[in-house]
């Protein structure tokens, strides 16, 4: 048996690190511009146009972001536990909420532009059902765990 680290068979595989590489990125990032980087803007002293402004161009990179990434989370899902979970599963149905919210949000965004009230709404419960998936095991712990490699 080797002594090094990367040798061990309970090392992570790809589907593990990819999952919580893009749950760090879209929910870290989620939660991080609307709770820090907007506030802490609005606190220099900056105009509240030019923060809304700022807010309005960033908050659709945030959930285009984010909507990539649960995608990419729904396909190391479905390879790990099978298709089936993904409705029977929380971290399935999260995803999937998470997945039909970047959408709404890019159609109301693009037809109705007047409706800011939605478009706040569809960007916190993404930012909510992301931290509800943080709380989640990651897929195949559980397969891991019973083969005896954590």
């Amino acid at each position: 048996m080797s002594r090094f680290a990367i040798s061990r068979s309970g090392s992570p595989n790809a589907g593990t690190i990819s999952w919580l590489l893009a749950q760090t990125f879209w929910v870290g990032g989620l939660w991080l511009l609307h709770f820090l980087v907007l506030p802490a803007i609005a606190k220099l002293g900056l105009a509240p146009l030019l923060v809304e402004e700022i807010a309005g161009a960033v908050r659709p990179l945030m959930v285009g972001l984010a909507g990539v990434c649960a995608g990419l989370q729904v396909l190391v899902l479905i390879r790990a536990e099978r298709l089936s979970s993904l409705w029977r599963d929380m971290r399935g149905q999260l995803l999937s909420t998470v997945l039909v919210m970047a959408v709404s949000y890019f159609a109301v965004r693009h037809y109705w532009p007047g409706s800011g009230l939605w478009l706040m709404f569809s960007y916190l419960v993404m930012a909510f059902c992301g931290l509800l998936l943080v709380l989640q095991s990651v897929p195949g712990g559980a397969k891991r765990k019973a083969a005896g490699f954590e």
